[in-house]
């Protein structure tokens, strides 16, 4: 899909070097930081959400827990 946008000059002329250095096109290069951009997103929400309820929260993990939950993950792999 072809769409139009707006982006600064200096950011334009940086995008245009990388895009020549990793020999692909403008939107390829484009479509691949959306992407990564995109892909981020939803786990910068959810450690944002727990770096909320943790620096309220005490954060241990129970000792009987934790080992359980080390040998049911080691029984699994």
């Amino acid at each position: 899909m072809k769409t139009a946008i707006s982006i600064p000059t200096p950011l334009f002329q940086a995008a245009e070097k990388r895009a020549r250095k990793l020999g692909m096109s403008r939107s390829q290069l484009y479509a691949q930081a959306l992407e990564r951009l995109l892909d981020q997103d939803p786990d910068d929400e959810v450690t944002r959400a727990l770096d909320a309820v943790y620096s309220k929260e005490k954060s241990a993990v129970d000792r009987d827990l934790a080992a359980a939950q080390r040998r049911a993950t080691a029984e699994k792999w």
